[in-house]
């Protein structure tokens, strides 16, 4: 059995045991940002939980994983930055030199995407990909100003809980919602272009339709995390988000214990 096959019939083994899982969350959805990333968060971290109003205790991590999870509830510390951002070589909407830059692997295949797509008739441009600490900050504390901390949350993340800061995320438009970050994206040739190709070159949407709950995000067609081909594809198929393709770190951790053990045959 090949490994694509063997890791979606894990998942499937595994599905009864996330909707256990999310309903046992029910009165806490998971904290999720549009903008975050994780392979198993480390264990034994800095940890802090509100005891008196029950909130999910908040975890920094370090991890540079590619699949690292970034959430509202695991946050990337105020030093962490990326050790091998690059510059992108693709079509670009801003001119800040920090948004246009993703970790190789990611920038790579978001290269190779775009390649691609533009040979099908698809023109696609790259807005905002890395984001540092203090520029979330500044992100976060002007879109709270403007609309209110809770209307905030629902469409950006705190500063450190931004998966932009782990170099692994790249927001992508078109000409046809002039180059904004539009929900209408979805509904163009281009976005239905990504919606059902991204997984091929490693990336997934990674705030759904209908998953607010559980990311703790609006729906965001054009904000693309990069896990990797085989994950992406993995998710893909199933039709989880990844904090449900996870469950827990369990079926990440098969996949990565089976890709050792193929190194070692």
């Amino acid at each position: 059995m090949n490994k694509k096959r063997h890791i979606i019939i894990f998942c499937l083994l595994c599905l009864s045991m996330v909707a256990c899982h999310a309903k046992n969350n029910d009165k806490t959805p998971l904290d999720t940002k549009p903008h975050e990333t994780f392979e198993t968060p480390k264990k034994e971290k800095k940890k802090e939980k509100n005891e008196k109003t029950n909130e999910i205790p908040i975890e920094i991590i370090e991890d540079e994983s590619i699949a690292v999870l970034v959430n509202k509830q695991y946050a990337l510390s105020e030093a962490y930055v990326p050790k091998d951002l690059i510059k992108l070589e693709v079509p670009t909407v801003l001119e800040n030199e920090e948004v246009n830059q993703l970790r190789k692997e990611a920038a790579d295949a978001l290269a190779e995407m775009f390649a691609v797509a533009e040979q099908e008739g698809i023109i696609l441009y790259a807005r905002s990909g890395y984001r540092s600490y203090a520029t979330q900050k500044m992100l976060f504390n002007n879109y709270a100003e403007r609309d209110g901390i809770e209307a905030a949350n629902r469409y950006s993340a705190k500063p450190g809980f931004s998966e932009h800061q782990t170099g692994l995320v790249m927001d992508i438009t078109s000409e046809s919602v002039d180059y904004q970050l539009s929900q209408q994206f979805a509904e163009t040739y281009e976005g239905e272009w990504v919606a059902n190709n991204a997984h091929r070159f490693g990336f997934i949407i990674r705030y759904p339709k209908g998953k607010e709950s559980i990311t703790g995000y609006t729906y965001e067609p054009w904000h693309l995390r990069y896990l990797g081909v085989d994950v992406a594809t993995a998710v893909y198929d199933i039709g989880l988000t990844y904090e449900e393709f996870l469950v827990e770190g369990e079926i990440i951790d098969a996949f990565n214990a089976e890709k050792t053990s193929e190194k070692d045959e």
